[in-house]
């Protein structure tokens, strides 16, 4: 791991987005909750914070941090064909919280296949990114 002894301790914040797409019957299904293993995007949110809490278990190298907030929050498009998972993680201290945000977007959005395998096998994870993230030394970095 990195020493971090040395870095200031700031209020941390990171923003991830992970895209599934899905077939535009799977969409529906998704937003009216009809989907053969219940609801999906209360199940990925769920799966999601999970998964942010034990990053640094699963990620070798991580610091395993004192998160003060993870939340996943989704989003169905039926025209576009997509579920957008948004994921974001807090903390007050002396390294960043990326790699809980990703993390957490990341297995929302495996969640999000595993509750539609069954209607739809082409499900695509389309992306995962890092949107945002602020504190450090390094300060604010937003994607274009």
């Amino acid at each position: 791991m990195v020493d971090i002894g040395a870095k200031s301790v700031t209020e941390r914040r990171a923003l991830a987005r992970a895209v599934v797409r899905v077939s535009g019957s799977t969409a529906r299904a998704v937003l009216a909750g009809d989907a053969p293993k219940g609801d999906v995007l209360g199940t990925a949110r769920i799966a999601g914070i999970q998964a942010g809490k034990r990053t640094a278990e699963l990620i070798p190298l991580c610091h395993p941090l004192p998160l003060s907030f993870v939340g996943v929050d989704g989003s169905v498009d039926v025209e576009a064909g997509t579920i957008t998972l948004m994921a974001e993680a807090r903390t007050v201290g002396r390294t960043g919280v990326e790699m809980e945000a990703l993390t957490a977007a990341s297995v929302a959005a495996l969640t999000v296949y595993d509750m539609v395998k069954g209607i739809e096998r082409g499900v695509e994870i389309e992306s995962v990114v890092l949107l945002e993230k602020s504190g450090g030394k390094s300060g604010e970095w937003r994607r274009e």
